[in-house]
């Protein structure tokens, strides 16, 4: 930051608040056209994949793919140029999504065979998470994951019980039912309890015996209750993260990453100084702070 001049330093902080931030109406603005190039390109893949349509307008499809990876990889050269440390910033989920939204297409004029690999161009939908992040329009998704990582032990546990009553009513199963009802191996018949619990009901296999249908209808009434249990869990853990919601959408100017606690002054994971309009205080006590590097 101390080699650049300071007009660099102004361009590199507007293009990072207008990339990485949401709350202007440029922000806003650039997050919509992001998001309106991703549903475009989600869409050409699609539509050529259909053979008439292919036919028809492949090279509508082949220029606008074109039109639209430049513009991606524009934005890719963007992001990495407004963050202090953009290597950071590629070794996470969203720098390498945006990578592989741009490398297939570019693979193509190197690689005879890479045109298999243009379906990859589909991640490009991921990208929509942060896009809707950084709109504010699913800021509660965040407390859903919190809930969903306090209530995973529980939930876990749950599932491996049920697991363990399947396995034991499909053994069952397998020694009741004659091999020609379809029962025949104990993996094959925990696939149908898990089919019957879940209440799915495909009918490739079915019991004819009359325990085995005695037993099958007390798999599928307790699929039924069974249901509500885990939903409880994760409705009190989504109700206690509404409660305990501490953290900010502020992005970090370094590696881009957000969800930092809402009084945290630099990043948890680089350490880069949060708030890019006002300068780093010089002291050790305030410029190391304890639990940063």
């Amino acid at each position: 930051m101390s080699s650049l001049k300071p007009a660099d330093v102004g361009i590199r902080t507007r293009l990072f608040q207008i990339i990485f931030e949401s709350d202007t109406p440029v922000a806003k603005g650039f997050d919509i056209l992001l998001a309106i190039l991703i549903f475009m390109s989600v869409g050409v893949i699609l539509l050529d994949s259909v053979q008439e349509y292919h036919e028809r307008f492949g090279t509508l499809f082949y220029y606008t793919e074109w039109v639209i990876t430049l513009l991606f990889t524009l934005e890719l050269g963007l992001r990495i140029y407004c963050l202090h440390k953009p290597l950071l910033y590629l070794k996470s989920f969203y720098g390498i999504i945006d990578v592989l939204a741009v490398l297939p297409t570019w693979l193509m004029l190197i690689l005879p065979g890479a045109q298999t690999l243009v379906v990859i161009r589909l991640l490009r939908t991921l990208r929509l998470f942060r896009v809707l992040e950084m709109m504010a329009l699913v800021g509660q998704g965040r407390l859903l994951l919190d809930a969903l990582k306090r209530s995973r032990g529980q939930i876990m546990l749950f599932l491996f019980t049920i697991l363990m009553l399947v396995t034991i009513f499909s053994t069952f199963l397998y020694l009741i039912e004659p091999h020609e009802a379809g029962f025949t191996s104990i993996p094959t018949s925990i696939y149908w309890g898990i089919v019957t619990l879940t209440t799915v009901g495909y009918g490739d296999i079915s019991p004819v015996t009359p325990l085995g249908q005695f037993i099958s209808v007390m798999i599928m009434l307790a699929g039924y209750s069974i249901i509500a249990l885990p939903a409880g869990v994760f409705s009190a853990e989504v109700i206690r993260s509404l409660r305990e919601d501490r953290y900010s959408d502020e992005a970090c100017p370094g590696c881009g990453k957000n969800q930092h606690e809402r009084d945290a002054k630099y990043c948890k994971h680089c350490g880069t100084w949060l708030n890019e309009e006002k300068e780093e205080p010089h002291s050790d006590t305030d410029k190391h702070p304890a639990g940063t590097e």
